[in-house]
């Protein structure tokens, strides 16, 4: 099973933690990742835009002048594509862009994440995380453990003050340990957590539990 080194806020030691090899050792799959990803985007598009074509555009009935005779070229409405004031070509509608992941298929993809921000040392766990909700109580926190780059968050249940304390830093996201999803976990260079949240993640997306 891989193990793992335990920080205090302060960045001293505080132990080691031995992590579940279905969940943290999982083998890197990126492609599997990407799909996860992708669908993930897309999920989220409110596929809301809309213009309108020649035909739903008002006015442009009567025909601007005759076909022939008048050295123009030939024109048969004012609200054509080529006007100003006119409808647009292939005008966007709206439409759903959501794309279906099976269950198995992004837990696979939460497991393949993990085990690789395991594997480049860019998963990094605090024994607890019990602070003031003030942002520089959470800016200490990180520069004690030496964290410069975009950060990710990943908290149990009951870390409002913590949530506070790094909503105003802007590398800093949140995410709670119940609902992490790929794109988070990959979208940031570093990932801080807590014991308890390990164990939650474990509990959540652990082979025993799935098969359950």
């Amino acid at each position: 099973m891989p193990t793992i080194k335990i920080y205090k806020q302060d960045g001293s030691s505080a132990g080691t933690m031995e992590l579940d090899d279905s969940v943290f050792g999982a083998e890197y799959n990126e492609p599997l990742i990407h799909q996860v990803v992708v669908a993930q985007m897309a999920n989220a598009r409110q596929g809301t835009k809309s213009t309108l074509t020649r035909t739903e555009v008002r006015g442009g009935g009567k025909k601007p002048w005759r076909q022939k005779g008048t050295g123009n070229a030939r024109q048969g409405s004012i609200r054509a594509p080529q006007w100003k004031g006119g409808g647009v070509v292939f005008a966007p509608k709206p439409r759903c862009f959501r794309q279906k992941i099976n269950k198995l298929v992004r837990i696979n993809a939460i497991r393949s994440a993990l085990s690789a921000k395991l594997a480049d040392g860019n998963l990094i766990v605090l024994d607890k995380l019990d602070i003031e909700p003030k942002t520089k109580n959470m800016a200490a926190v990180l520069k004690a453990l030496k964290i410069d780059s975009r950060v990710l968050l990943v908290l149990p249940e009951g870390s409002e003050n913590a949530i506070r304390a790094a909503r105003n830093i802007e590398k800093a996201r949140t995410a709670a340990s119940e609902q992490l999803n790929v794109y988070d976990i990959v979208a940031n260079a570093v990932m801080l957590t807590t014991v308890d949240s390990i164990k939650a993640i474990e509990q959540k997306y652990t082979e025993k539990e799935i098969a359950q």
